[in-house]
C-alpha cells in the first residue's frame, strides 16, 4: 500500500497535467482517481525495467478516452452563443499563435532545459519536485530553468 501512496504523491500532478490536455478540467480529478485505482488493480502487470511515467500515462490516456466515449455532449443553439472575444475572434487566434511560437521555441532548447521548463510550467511542479523527479540536485534544476528561460526569451525576441 505504501508503494501506491508514493506513486500517487510523486506522479499525481503529472497525471492530472496530462489529463487536462484531454478532458475538461472539471473532470480531471475524477478520471485521475480512476487511473490510480487501475494502477493499484494492475500493479502486477507493471514491468520495473520500463518507465513508470510512461506506464501511468498510457493508463491515463486509455481512461481519458473511455471517459470521453461515454460522455454525453449537450448541444447549444447558435442563437445563444456569444460572439467570440475581440474583433472577429482575433484575440483567440493571436493567443493560439503565441502558444505555437512558444512551443516551437521550446523545441529548440536543449533537452534538460526544455524538460525543466515543461515540468514547471505545464506539469505544475515546483523546482524541488522537478529535482526529485529527475533525480538531480535542486541547484541543477534552478540553473537549467534559468538558462532555458533566458534562451527562450532570446529565441522569442528574434522570431
Amino acid at each position: 500500500m505504501e508503494a501506491i501512496d508514493e506513486c500517487f504523491r510523486t506522479h499525481a500532478s503529472l497525471v492530472r497535467s496530462y489529463l487536462r490536455r484531454l478532458i475538461p478540467w472539471q473532470e480531471v480529478d475524477d478520471v485521475a482517481q480512476v487511473v490510480f485505482a487501475e494502477v493499484w488493480r494492475s500493479r502486477a502487470r507493471y514491468d520495473p525495467d520500463r518507465s513508470l511515467e510512461t506506464w501511468l500515462l498510457s493508463i491515463a490516456h486509455r481512461r481519458a478516452v473511455d471517459h470521453l466515449r461515454v460522455r454525453r455532449l449537450s448541444t447549444v443553439s447558435l442563437d445563444v452563443v456569444a460572439d467570440p472575444p475581440g474583433q472577429d475572434g482575433r484575440v483567440d487566434s493571436e493567443r493560439l499563435a503565441d502558444r505555437d511560437r512558444v512551443r516551437r521555441a521550446l523545441a529548440v532548447l536543449p533537452d534538460p532545459q526544455r524538460e525543466a521548463i515543461e515540468l514547471a510550467y505545464y506539469g505544475d511542479l515546483s523546482q524541488r519536485e522537478i529535482a526529485e523527479r529527475l533525480r538531480v540536485p535542486l541547484g541543477t534544476v534552478k540553473a537549467r530553468t534559468a538558462r532555458g528561460l533566458h534562451r527562450l526569451q532570446t529565441i522569442l525576441a528574434a522570431a
